[in-house]
């Protein structure tokens, strides 16, 4: 996939990495399971740290924070801001509620990611295959042993691969955290979506974006590193323009499909709901991929597109 589509992916890769060992016999650095997450302090950042917003009404008050789903160990991230609102939360939503909930998963990939009828030594040409087989040997697998899979899968694979190679971990990103603190507290955890519904996003692509996707991931597996430290830069220092331009913008212009599935119509599902939650009562924290909420289809265009005003909170 272009490599600025990696930052939403990377739920979706980690997911997949991890369900993928109960299917086939995938090399440990393509199916690393999630590891146990410390709810501790995280260090503050330099700067203004990442951004943070509030919607509110008469009763309601709800706070919409972008994440990282894998960080290096060393990333510093936390905020004041962003641990006071955090702490006066009544309940925490994140894209899914239970982030290591692989029930569903391995159907999905048994039914839509593996197809033997259809290798992609089918669908790629002699090159590329070479090229598939070159990136898989760099973290110890073969182009035949991905053979099997369909392209989304492969590619996903490949995304997961080369942010291991950078030594971004899950159980650093900001989700992985905040979830395991929001447990800490016993409060009310609720998510937008579940795992398959993540997957089948990508899963359901058309052939064309499944394969221009691994193509991408192909040429840029190698740049991994590069872009992931400038978009965590972005992210930290609360460059919601640089986010937008590292992520939204780059992935609209080269997959509408893709930026379609991954991004708009996601934010649009997602502002209903918080439309609906707002009609309650009481205090949420929002946590969602940082990419959601940059660009002309962010999650704060959506809900004011409803009447809704997303106000970002500043020291």
């Amino acid at each position: 996939m272009p490599i600025a589509r990696l930052s939403d992916c990377l739920r979706s890769a980690l997911t997949v990495g991890a369900a993928l060992s109960a299917l086939l016999l995938a090399p440990s650095a393509l199916a690393q399971a999630p590891s146990a997450v410390s709810a501790g302090v995280v260090a503050a950042p330099a700067g203004s740290g990442p951004g943070l917003w509030v919607v509110k009404d008469e009763d309601s008050t709800l706070y919409l924070f972008g994440t990282i789903h894998a960080l290096k160990p060393e990333t510093p991230w936390g905020t004041g801001r962003a641990d006071k609102a955090f702490a006066s939360a009544d309940e925490y939503w994140f894209e899914v509620a239970d982030l290591n909930d692989q029930a569903g998963v391995v159907p999905l990939i048994q039914a839509k990611g593996v197809s033997p009828d259809r290798p992609l030594s089918s669908l790629l040409t002699a090159e590329e295959f070479a090229d598939l087989d070159a990136v898989a040997r760099t973290v110890g697998a073969t182009a035949l042993q991905l053979d099997q899979l369909r392209p989304w899968l492969a590619s996903l694979q490949l995304a997961l691969a080369s942010i291991q190679k950078a030594g971004y971990v899950a159980s650093n990103g900001g989700d992985q955290v905040l979830h395991a603190r929001a447990a800490a507290t016993g409060k009310p955890i609720k998510g937008f979506e579940t795992m398959p519904q993540q997957i089948g996003f990508i899963a359901d692509l058309s052939e064309e974006a499944q394969l221009a996707m691994l193509r991408s991931s192909l040429k840029e597996f190698d740049q991994a590193d590069a872009f992931l430290g400038r978009m965590v830069t972005a992210w930290s220092t609360g460059d919601v323009d640089g986010l937008d331009a590292l992520i939204g913008l780059e992935a609209k212009a080269e997959s509408p499909e893709l930026y379609a599935a991954i991004f708009a119509r996601r934010n649009e599902a997602w502002a209903e709901q918080i439309q609906t939650l707002l009609a309650g009562s009481g205090t949420a924290f929002i946590s969602v991929g940082a990419g959601h909420l940059a660009g002309a289809d962010s999650l704060q265009t959506k809900l004011a597109q409803r009447g809704i005003t997303a106000t970002r909170i500043r020291d």
